[in-house]
C-alpha cells in the first residue's frame, strides 16, 4: 500500500527537478516558439496579462506536474498488473522485467534516451483504448518534454529500495483504491494549490452534497438521459461518488443490461471539468479504475474504451449568456483545452444535477478578470470566483416549468458573499429568484483543508417554491481538530440534526427562515438568539444620520513604490504624511509605522518629487501607471503616475476623524488628529460634528458595536499568524466594510463623559509610548522604568472605563432595567478582573469550558473578586455577575467573543523595538559613511565599532538593549544590522526564481529609458511580483517586499572585506547610484592591492554592471571636480575590470554565488 504523505513529500522534490529542466528547455528552436506564440495568442484573445516569464513558470509547473502523474499512472499500472508491459519498476520479478526491457530497448535504439524510453510507455497507454484518454493530444505533458537525463533521475527515484529489496513506492493495492490521488492533486505543486486554490473535497462533505442533490433528482426524473456535472471537479471526488450512485440504480433499474453497458451509462451521466489539466487527468484516471473495478476487469488492455466525459479548460470562459457579445468560435483556447467539448459541455439547462466546491480565490491576472466580468452578470468590486461559479451552478440546471423538473444545485462555497459588498448582486438580484432551499453553515465545522469559512447551499434552478428556507446556524466553532473531520462535534450536530426545524444544540441551531429576510444583504445568520437579539439592538437612530462619509482616505493601488518606513524616507529627503494601516489602529489609538511618498503639500495638492524620489518612483513606473481601480489607471483619472490611485482629500485632511480597522478580531476606532492617510484595511468615517467623535467612537468600540458588527460582517477564519494555533471563535478575523457600519445602530443619547475620558487616556496613553519618549530625551534605564509604570496605570484605567461603557449600554440599549456604572471614582482593573473573566474563570475551574484567553492576554484566571476594590464597586461588580448568569443578552455579550481583548504590545518587546530604532538611527548618521573629504567610505562592523566605542551616549544605549554593561560592541553591532542589510547584488540577494523576474524587471527598465529616449517601443510589460520565495533569506524579502524596492538601511558586501577582518562589510543605503558604484571601485582596488583571487572580485565587478545603467541614466552630467561624469568614471573602470578578468558583461550577468557546503562543524 502506498504512503500517500510520503509520496506527496517525494513527489514534490521530483516536480520541482523537472520545473529546472524544462525551464532550460524551452529556450530550445522547437519549444521556443511554440510557447511564446501560445502566450501571444493568449494575451491577445484576453486570457492573461501576465508577462511571458510569469506565464510560462505557470505553464511549466503544469508540464511538470503532468509528466510527473503520468509516471504515478504508468506506475500504479505497473504494481496492479492493470498492464502487461512494465517500463519503470514493479513488484517481485517485475521490477528486473523492467530493467530487462529498458536494456533491450536501447540495444536496439543506443542513440536514445530515457525519455524516449518512458515515451514507448506514454504511447502505449495512447494506444490502449481504456487509457487513451489519458494522454490525448491535448495532454499538458505534450506540450514540452524533459531532457533524458532529467527522465533517468525520474526512473532513479522511482525504482529507489528499501534495505530488504522493497520498493519504496510500492502501489500494490487488492482494492486499487485511488484516492491518494486527491492529495496528489492537492499537494504536488505548492506554486499550483495557491494559484488555483487546489483544494479537495472532503469525503464526508461530498456525500451529504450529493445526498441532497443527486439523489432527489434521480427520485424525480427518468434515469435514462440523466446528466450530471462538476463545473469545477479537481481529483474528481464528486464525479466518483456520482458514478457510484448512478451505477447502482442502473444495476437496479435494469438488471438486464450488460455490465459494460451498466457502466457506460452511469460514465454518461457524469460530467466534469477542470481548468487544471493535472487535476482532469486524475479525475480520468480515477474514473478508469472505477469503471475497470465495476466490470470485473483486471486488465486495462483487455478493457473496452470507456467514454469518459471529464474536460480539461476553463468553465468560467467557455459557459456565458452573452451570445451577442461573444461568439465561442472566436474565444481562444489553450492548446491542452478541449474548446469544441467544452462549448456543447457547457451550454446552459441541460443538467439534473449539477455540484460543485469552487475555488474561493480572487482573479488576480487583470485580463481574465476582466473578462469574467463581461461574461458574468452579477460580479462587483473584488469578487471571489465563487461568485461567478454560483451563476454558472445555477445556469447549468435545467430550468423548472410546467414541462421541465428543474436541475438540483449543491456546492460548499466561501461564506463571504454573503456579507462582503461583492455578494450584494448575488443575494439581491440572483439568489431571491431561485428556490434556494438549505443554507447550512459549516464556517464552525472542522473541514481538513478548508481555512475559509463556509457554507453548503442546495437549491433548484426555479422559481422559489415556498415562504422558507431551511437553514443550520452555527453558535459555536469546533473546540478541537478532530481526525477524522467527519467526528467533529459540529459536522455531527449538523448530519444528525439539520432536519429537524426547532433544534438547538451547544454548536448548531435549525430554523426555517422566512425567505424574505433572504431577499436583502448582508444576511445575519446566528444560531442561539443571535438574530433575535440583533433586532432588539436595532434602533431609530443608525450612525449614518450622524456622520457625513465613511469609506477609504486614500488607495495607493501598490503600497510597495508609494508607502515605506520613515528612516527610508528620511534619506530620501522628503517630507511625508502619517500612513496607517488597518492592523496599527487599536484600542482607541494608532501607531503609524509607515509613511506616505505621494508627493503633495500639506494641503493635499500635488507637487513634483524631489530627484532621489524621482529616481525611486522611476524604478516602479509601469507597475504605477499600470493599476487598476474600477476599471480605470491613473492617466485615465487625469491623474499622474504616481499618484494615489484615489485620493479624497476631504477625507485625509479632516479634523478629528474616525479611522478604524475593517478586518479584525475585535472592533477598532479611533481619532486621528494627525491628518494621516489610511490604507484600504485602515478606513475613515465623517462625523457631521467633530465634537461628536469621541462619543462615536466608545459606541463603535463598545460590546454591542462588536456584537451587532460580527452578526452583520464576513467572517474570514481563523486565519493570520498562529493560525495553528487558533481554535476559539473569539480569534476569529471579521471584515467589518463601510457599508455595515453606517448602519450600526445608535443609543438615544451619546456616551459623551465616558467617551471624552477613554479619550483622555488613550492620548495619554500614545504620548509616553517610548518610541515618542525616546524621539525627545536620550534612552536610559530610570525613563524606561517610569514609562513602564505610566503606561501600565493607564491601560488599567482603559479597561475600567470601557467596562463602565459597556454596562452603561446595556442600559441605553434596553438590554437591563437599571443602569450597573460606577457612581463614583472608578478603580483601575487588571487583565483578568473584569466581570466576565471571573465568570470565564469559574467556568474554566468547573471544567464546563477550555480557554487559552488567559495565556493569551498575559493575565491569570481568578475566580473572586478583587479585595483592593472599594466596597461598593466590589458589590458593583457581584450585581454585574448576577446579570451575566441570568440575562441571555447579557450572557450573550459578555463573552470573549465581544468583549474587548486589550492584547497590547508586551512592553519587553516595545522596549527592544525602540531601543533597536535608535541604534540604527545614530547608525545612520553621514558622518559614519562619509570621508571629512566627502567620499564615500564602506565600514565593516569592525571598524563601526572602533568608531562608535569612543561615544558614551551610544555605548550606555547598547548596554540597556544588551540588558548588560560592557557589552562586546562589535557582536552586538553584528546582530543589530544583520537584518537591515541586503547585498549589493541582485544574484547574492534573490534565488533562481527571483533573477528570472528580476530579468524581467531589467528589460522593463530597458524600454522605459528607451521611451524616455523618444523612441517608440509600444505597449511595455508589467514585470511580475516577487514572493517570499524568490529571496535568499526572510530579512531580504522583509526589507524589499513583492516589488524589489530597495527600502533597507545598509549595503552588505558579503565576502568582500579585508582577509584579517571577518566582520561584515557594509555601505549606507543612503548612497546614490555613483556613489555605490564608487564605494564598489573602492573595495575592487582595496582587494586588488591586497592580492584578492578573482573569485573574489567577479561578483564585485558584476555589481559594477548591474547599476552601470542606473549611473548612466541619473549621472551622466560632468563633475566639474574630477572633470568627468561619474558615468564615465564609471564606465572606464567597468571596462577596465572586464578586460582584467577576461569577461563579458553577459558573464557577469551568469554569475551565481557557489552552492553553500553541507557537513559537520569541525571540532573546536
Amino acid at each position: 500500500m502506498i504512503s500517500p504523505a510520503a509520496l506527496v513529500a517525494d513527489l514534490k522534490k521530483q516536480v520541482l527537478l523537472l520545473e529546472d529542466d524544462l525551464r532550460q528547455r524551452i529556450t530550445l528552436p522547437e519549444f521556443d516558439q511554440p510557447w511564446r506564440s501560445e502566450h501571444a495568442a493568449a494575451t491577445s484573445g484576453d486570457r492573461t496579462a501576465a508577462t511571458y516569464t510569469a506565464w510560462a513558470d505557470d505553464r511549466i509547473t503544469q508540464a511538470a506536474v503532468s509528466w510527473v502523474l503520468t509516471t504515478v499512472f504508468v506506475r500504479f499500472c505497473e504494481d496492479n498488473r492493470l498492464l502487461t508491459p512494465v517500463w519503470i519498476a514493479g513488484p517481485g520479478h517485475r521490477y528486473q522485467e523492467s530493467l530487462d526491457a529498458e536494456l533491450a530497448y536501447f540495444r536496439r535504439n543506443p542513440e536514445h534516451t530515457h525519455r524516449e524510453w518512458v515515451e514507448q510507455a506514454i504511447a502505449h497507454l495512447a494506444n490502449t483504448p481504456a487509457t487513451r484518454g489519458l494522454v490525448d493530444d491535448q495532454a499538458m505533458l505534450h506540450t514540452v518534454s524533459p531532457s533524458g537525463q532529467a527522465v533517468g533521475r525520474l526512473l532513479e527515484f522511482w525504482r529507489q529500495r528499501t534495505d530488504d529489496g522493497a520498493l519504496v513506492h510500492d502501489f500494490t493495492d487488492e482494492e486499487l483504491d485511488t484516492r491518494f490521488l486527491g492529495d496528489l492533486y492537492q499537494d504536488l505543486s505548492d506554486h499550483a494549490k495557491k494559484t488555483y486554490a487546489l483544494l479537495q473535497t472532503p469525503e464526508f462533505v461530498e456525500e451529504f452534497i450529493l445526498d441532497r442533490t443527486l439523489e432527489p433528482a434521480l427520485n424525480d426524473r427518468p434515469l435514462d438521459g440523466f446528466k450530471m456535472i462538476d463545473p469545477a471537479c479537481g481529483s474528481g471526488h464528486f464525479l466518483l461518488g456520482a458514478f457510484r450512485r448512478i451505477l447502482a440504480r442502473w444495476q437496479a433499474e435494469a438488471p438486464a443490461l450488460g455490465r459494460r453497458d451498466q457502466v457506460q451509462n452511469a460514465l454518461d451521466a457524469v460530467w466534469g471539468v477542470d481548468i487544471n489539466p493535472f487535476a482532469a487527468a486524475i479525475a480520468v484516471f480515477r474514473l478508469t479504475v472505477a469503471a475497470l473495478k465495476a466490470i470485473d476487469h483486471t486488465s486495462l488492455e483487455s478493457a473496452p474504451g470507456f467514454g469518459i466525459h471529464v474536460l480539461a479548460g476553463d468553465s468560467l470562459w467557455f459557459s456565458h449568456d452573452q451570445e451577442g457579445l461573444f461568439d465561442h468560435k472566436d474565444d481562444f483556447a489553450y492548446s491542452t483545452e478541449h474548446k469544441k467539448e467544452l462549448v456543447d459541455a457547457l451550454r446552459r439547462g441541460r443538467y439534473d444535477a449539477v455540484v460543485a466546491n469552487p475555488p474561493y480565490i480572487t482573479v488576480k491576472d487583470k485580463a481574465l478578470n476582466a473578462g469574467y466580468r463581461e461574461r458574468y452578470n452579477y460580479l462587483k468590486g473584488k469578487y471571489q470566483l465563487t461568485a461567478p461559479f454560483m451563476e454558472l451552478l445555477f445556469k447549468l440546471a435545467k430550468r423548472g416549468d410546467a414541462a421541465t423538473q428543474a436541475g438540483w444545485v449543491g456546492q460548499i462555497t466561501s461564506n463571504a458573499f454573503m456579507k462582503r459588498e461583492f455578494g450584494k448582486p448575488l443575494v439581491e438580484s440572483m439568489i431571491r429568484r431561485l428556490d434556494l432551499s438549505m443554507i447550512v453553515d459549516t464556517s464552525g465545522a472542522y473541514i481538513p483543508g478548508h481555512g475559509t469559512p463556509t457554507a453548503i447551499l442546495i437549491g433548484r434552478h426555479r422559481d422559489p417554491d415556498n415562504a422558507y428556507v431551511h437553514a443550520v446556524l452555527g453558535k459555536r466553532g469546533e473546540p478541537d481538530r478532530p481526525a477524522p473531520g467527519s467526528h467533529g462535534l459540529v459536522w455531527d450536530a449538523i448530519v444528525s440534526n439539520f432536519a429537524h426545524p426547532g433544534h438547538e444544540d451547544d454548536w448548531i441551531s435549525v430554523e426555517l427562515i422566512d425567505r424574505d429576510v433572504l431577499k436583502s444583504h448582508p444576511w445575519a445568520l446566528g444560531g442561539g438568539g443571535a438574530s433575535a437579539l440583533v433586532g432588539r439592538i436595532e434602533t431609530a437612530n443608525a450612525l449614518k444620520d450622524r456622520v457625513k462619509v465613511i469609506g477609504y482616505s486614500s488607495i495607493t493601488g501598490d503600497d510597495e513604490f508609494l508607502v515605506t518606513v520613515p528612516h527610508h524616507a528620511h534619506r530620501l529627503g522628503v517630507s511625508t504624511t502619517p500612513y496607517v494601516i488597518g492592523e496599527e489602529i487599536r484600542d482607541y489609538q494608532y501607531r503609524s509605522n509607515y509613511v506616505s511618498l505621494v508627493p503633495q503639500d500639506e494641503a493635499g495638492e500635488p507637487v513634483d518629487p524631489v530627484p532621489p524620489l524621482r529616481r525611486l518612483l522611476w524604478r516602479g513606473r509601469t507597475v504605477l501607471a499600470n493599476r487598476l481601480y474600477f476599471g480605470r489607471r491613473p492617466a485615465e483619472r487625469g491623474l499622474r503616475w504616481f499618484d494615489y490611485a484615489i485620493f479624497f482629500k476631504d477625507r485625509s485632511l479632516a479634523e478629528a476623524k474616525i479611522s478604524y480597522s475593517n478586518i479584525g478580531t475585535h472592533n477598532h476606532f479611533a481619532i486621528d488628529r494627525a491628518k494621516a492617510v489610511f490604507n484600504a484595511h485602515g478606513q475613515v468615517i465623517l462625523p457631521l460634528d467633530a465634537r461628536d467623535s469621541p462619543a462615536i467612537v466608545a459606541v463603535l468600540n463598545s460590546s454591542i458595536a462588536c456584537f451587532w458588527l460580527k452578526q452583520k460582517s464576513q467572517f474570514k477564519g481563523l486565519g493570520g499568524v498562529n493560525q495553528e494555533s487558533r481554535t476559539e471563535h473569539w480569534e476569529g478575523f471579521y471584515e467589518f466594510s463601510g457599508s455595515t457600519i453606517q448602519g450600526m445602530p445608535l443609543p438615544g443619547v451619546l456616551p459623551r463623559k465616558l467617551g471624552s475620558e477613554l479619550d483622555r487616556f488613550a492620548q495619554e496613553l500614545s504620548r509616553n509610548h517610548l518610541t515618542v519618549l525616546m524621539s525627545e530625551s536620550l534612552p536610559t534605564s530610570s525613563l524606561m522604568q517610569t514609562a513602564q509604570r505610566v503606561q501600565t496605570r493607564l491601560l488599567h484605567m482603559l479597561i475600567a472605563y470601557q467596562e463602565e461603557l459597556d454596562w452603561q449600554l446595556y442600559h441605553s440599549y434596553g438590554m437591563i432595567d437599571e443602569s450597573l456604572t460606577c457612581p463614583g471614582e472608578v478603580p483601575e482593573i487588571g487583565r483578568g478582573e473584569r466581570a466576565f473573566e471571573i465568570v470565564l474563570a469559574r467556568r474554566q475551574r468547573a471544567g464546563e469550558v477550555d480557554t487559552t484567553w488567559f495565556s493569551r492576554h498575559r493575565s491569570s484566571p481568578i475566580t473572586e473578586i478583587p479585595d483592593g476594590w472599594p466596597a461598593d464597586y466590589r458589590e458593583l461588580v457581584q450585581r454585574r455577575i448576577d446579570a451575566i448568569e441570568s440575562v441571555d443578552a447579557i450572557r450573550l455579550l459578555e463573552a470573549p467573543e465581544y468583549k474587548r481583548r486589550w492584547a497590547t504590545e508586551p512592553f519587553e518587546k516595545q522596549a527592544d523595538r525602540a531601543l533597536r530604532g535608535w541604534l540604527l538611527d545614530r547608525l545612520e548618521d553621514r558622518s559614519l559613511w562619509f570621508t571629512p573629504q566627502g567620499q564615500v567610505r564602506p565600514q565593516s562592523v569592525s571598524q563601526l565599532a572602533d568608531t562608535l566605542g569612543r561615544d558614551p551616549e551610544f555605548r550606555s544605549v547598547v548596554d540597556l538593549w544588551q540588558g548588560r554593561r560592557d557589552t562586546d560592541l562589535e557582536a552586538a553591532l553584528t546582530t543589530l544590522v544583520e537584518t537591515e542589510a541586503v547585498p549589493y547584488l541582485a544574484a547574492l540577494r534573490l534565488k533562481e526564481s527571483g533573477l528570472r523576474k528580476f530579468a524581467d524587471w531589467q528589460h522593463t527598465w530597458d524600454l522605459q529609458r528607451r521611451e524616455d529616449a523618444g523612441e517608440p517601443v509600444g505597449t511595455i510589460p508589467v514585470p511580475p511580483k516577487y514572493g517570499s520565495a524568490d529571496f535568499l533569506k526572510p530579512s531580504y524579502w522583509q526589507a524589499r517586499g513583492k516589488l524589489d524596492v530597495p527600502k533597507e538601511r545598509f549595503i552588505l558586501y558579503p565576502g568582500a572585506g579585508r582577509e584579517t577582518d571577518p566582520t561584515p562589510l557594509l555601505g549606507w543605503a543612503g548612497w546614490d547610484h555613483a556613489q555605490q558604484s564608487l564605494a564598489l571601485a573602492t573595495i575592487i582596488h582595496e582587494r586588488i592591492a591586497e592580492g584578492a583571487p578573482d573569485t573574489q572580485l567577479v561578483p564585485l565587478v558584476a555589481g559594477l554592471a548591474e547599476l552601470q545603467p542606473w549611473v548612466e541614466q541619473w549621472h551622466s552630467e560632468l563633475d566639474p571636480t574630477f572633470g568627468v561624469s561619474p558615468a564615465q568614471f564609471a564606465r572606464e573602470q567597468l571596462s577596465e575590470h572586464l578586460k582584467s578578468l577576461g569577461l563579458t558583461v553577459d558573464d557577469l550577468a551568469a554569475w551565481r554565488p557557489p552552492a553553500p557546503t553541507r557537513g559537520r562543524r569541525a571540532a573546536k
